[in-house]
């Protein structure tokens, strides 16, 4: 059975600037964009009761990507990490930043426009024998993911201390498929339905 404690994660995460919040409050964002006229302009606000509903409980704060008048905008969620000897931190990082964006948003995020695409409940692993030591692999391959929920996961995964530092993650399935580095850039935040999540083959 799993145990939880979120002292263990503070643990781990701290010093993890990318994964930490700066704080909580009301969250107003028009993501800017250069990359043509964005499908819609939703000023995607939510208040500070539902941040603070939303961090309750025990747990580490985040930030992962939802979908929200077209574009990907950060939104603060509280992880709880699984105390289970997995052998890679990272994983534990990663499953927890998985499972957030697989819940469904609160109803002030829905009234404010805040969506998920990521609709499966795909369970993350570390590297095998030959992989780059940062790769990361899902039960459900990156490449069967909607346009949405790939850069999501991207961006949240990339901007995280489930990756390496270069707004970039190695990802891939758990079938012969090659390993891909994909990156989280300012097109693909403005436009994700729009431009492909940039990507390059690893190895072979």
């Amino acid at each position: 059975m799993r145990r939880w404690r979120g002292s263990w994660a503070g643990a781990v995460l701290a010093g993890c600037g990318a994964l930490l919040l700066a704080g909580c409050g009301i969250r107003a964002t028009e993501v800017p964009t250069d990359f043509g006229p964005a499908p819609s302009r939703v000023a995607c606000v939510t208040s500070a009761q539902d941040v603070e509903a939303r961090a309750a409980g025990r747990g580490v704060q985040v930030q992962v990507f939802l979908v929200c008048g077209s574009q990907l905008v950060a939104v603060d969620r509280t992880v709880e990490l699984a105390d289970e000897p997995t052998g890679d931190d990272r994983v534990r990082v990663a499953q927890a930043l998985l499972d957030a964006l697989q819940q469904p948003t609160s109803e002030p995020e829905r009234q404010a426009g805040f969506t998920t695409d990521l609709r499966v409940q795909a369970v993350v692993s570390g590297p095998r024998e030959g992989d780059p030591k940062t790769a990361l692999r899902l039960s459900t391959p990156p490449e069967r993911l909607s346009p949405f929920a790939l850069a999501q996961v991207v961006c949240t995964f990339a901007q995280s201390a489930a990756a390496n530092g270069k707004d970039t993650v190695i990802l891939g399935g758990r079938g012969s498929e090659p390993l891909r580095e994909y990156e989280c850039t300012d097109a693909l935040r403005a436009r994700p339905g729009t431009v492909p999540v940039p990507t390059e083959t690893v190895g072979d």
